[in-house]
């Protein structure tokens, strides 16, 4: 089985975390093409067929601009960190309209300690937060089924970083699911293991965790009108 990332790729990461500056990034960029973003593109090469296999409306793309790897250069532009470099690397699996529409994604991050797969909305613009929870609201049974069935929750994590603390207005207090109309975010993630990102089993492991997540995936797509 191939492997993608190495002890390298994490040195890298811990190497930006320690020295966020743009002289050490430059010292340092061939390390970063060949161990962290080489190794991402024939990660995203190989999930395209598996991909394929769990919806043919999501891309993973390898190209270096546009593609599905988010730049490691931080927009500072507004931010009170003003530090210029990510000190991770992600890529978002997109929905073929993610470009015209707002649409879950599929997520993967390398981190030292913090590497993991996800789906889902993350800070959804007002509208499309509005309409995931009137969906939830009036298809509840197959909510529970996509989010809360016991074998999907012993394997994956619902995001509660940011929740109201009343319900929004407009829903009843007595719903099933009220916390989860309170959600900001509706993502559902895994963490993985450093070993298991370094090592020959991590297509396959991200393989079943695709799988996985597709129905919350599909269950966010319908609430959108989007096909999954």
């Amino acid at each position: 089985m191939a492997t993608y990332f190495s002890d390298a790729s994490f040195k890298f990461l811990r190497g930006i975390a320690r020295h966020n500056d743009r002289a050490w990034f430059q010292a340092h960029k061939a390390d970063y093409d060949e161990h962290i973003r080489a190794p991402f593109q024939r990660l995203l090469t190989d999930l395209q067929p598996i991909l394929a296999g769990v919806s043919l409306h999501y891309r993973a793309e390898p190209k270096t601009v546009g593609g599905s790897l988010f730049r490691i250069q931080r927009d500072t532009r507004f931010a009170n960190d003003k530090t210029p470099y990510k000190t991770w690397q992600g890529a978002r699996l997109f929905h073929e309209r993610g470009r015209q529409v707002e649409a879950p994604s599929f997520y993967v991050q390398i981190q030292p300690g913090n590497c993991f797969i996800g789906t889902g909305l993350w800070h959804p613009e007002p509208d499309t937060l509005r309409r995931v929870r009137h969906f939830i609201l009036d298809n509840p049974g197959s909510w529970k089924a996509a989010a809360h069935d016991a074998k999907f929750r012993r394997r994956f994590d619902l995001d509660d970083s940011e929740t109201l603390t009343r319900m929004p207005r407009g829903f009843p207090d007595d719903f099933e699911f009220a916390d989860d109309l309170k959600r900001k975010n509706f993502v559902a993630y895994r963490m993985i293991d450093d070993a298991t990102m370094t090592g020959p089993r991590l297509l396959k492991t991200l393989e079943t965790d695709l799988q996985g997540l597709a129905r919350f995936t599909d269950y966010l797509c319908a609430s959108l009108d989007l096909e999954f």
